[in-house]
């Protein structure tokens, strides 16, 4: 994925609703597989940022900082788990039943939640206080039961260029590369980068694949990707970076509908193969 995905992300979302964790001016641009900088030591501020403390609570182990002056990060470690996961999907969902006021909107991401809010109305320290009460009950919150989502993917030839390469990469064959793609349940963790990009968790080790030197100009609408340890789908045609195995008939990103996006935060997703003539015949049923 390009350079300017951050900002493209950034204008796009807004439009369509979505919520994504693109950078923000306290860190560099997410990349896939990459790691958010270190949060356990909070520098909070009122006005400038001349106040630092440790935000850190035993039960929920999560850290604070000041990501601008009307928005907090909320991170749960450094590492892209899924304890870390569940933990922001409860926040989450926690503040979505018993909003608070002055916060104005709720970005997640592997392990962090991107928390704007009214600098009129509340700072930093008074935000966190106010988080605290939530954070105590995030152990016994219930997760969000998932969706269960099936992609149909037609892989290889010219909807899966990078496949070969890919599997040669990795010593095995492009056949044994769709069973393992396939084969495995993946987690959706934040939404990202253009609307409906949901990155997913639980790519099998021995597909985890470095992101091609140079990014395609475009990538066709419905691509399958690998970047790094995740893979994802393209929901619309856009430059990007990722290795491409396959591409699906079905469209991940509807602005014309209620409900835009296939696919949310914490729903998990399997990817079944599918010939030419299935992918061809998909949209006309």
């Amino acid at each position: 994925m390009g350079a300017w995905e951050g900002s493209q992300a950034a204008i796009l979302a807004p439009l369509a609703g979505v919520a994504v964790s693109t950078p923000h001016r306290s860190g560099p641009i997410l990349r896939p597989g990459a790691q958010r900088p270190k949060c356990i030591k909070a520098q909070m501020h009122k006005g400038l940022m001349r106040k630092e403390k440790t935000g850190k609570r035993k039960a929920s182990d999560a850290g604070f900082r000041a990501a601008s002056d009307q928005s907090l990060l909320v991170s749960f470690g450094q590492q892209i788990t899924l304890q870390g996961h569940q933990r922001v999907l409860k926040l989450l969902r926690l503040l979505q039943a018993e909003p608070v006021a002055a916060i104005r909107n709720l970005h997640p991401a592997y392990c962090s939640l991107l928390i704007k809010f009214d600098p009129l109305k509340l700072d930093h320290d008074q935000l966190q206080t106010a988080l605290l009460r939530y954070l105590d009950r995030l152990e016994e919150a219930p997760i969000p039961e998932p969706q269960q989502i099936e992609i149909p993917v037609c892989y290889g030839g010219e909807f899966g260029p990078d496949l070969n390469d890919l599997a040669a990469m990795h010593g095995i064959s492009p056949a044994q590369a769709i069973e393992l793609h396939s084969s495995s349940t993946y987690i959706v963790y934040f939404l990202g980068f253009v609307p409906g990009f949901a990155y997913l968790g639980g790519l099998p080790p021995a597909l985890a694949s470095p992101r091609l030197e140079t990014p395609r100009a475009s990538v066709p609408l419905g691509s399958v990707g690998i970047g790094g340890n995740q893979t994802g789908v393209y929901p619309m045609a856009t430059p990007g970076g990722w290795r491409l195995v396959g591409r699906t008939p079905m469209t991940m990103f509807r602005p014309d509908r209620p409900k835009m996006n296939i696919l949310q935060i914490g729903d998990h997703v399997r990817f079944r193969p599918i010939s030419k003539e299935q992918f061809a015949d998909f949209n006309l049923r």
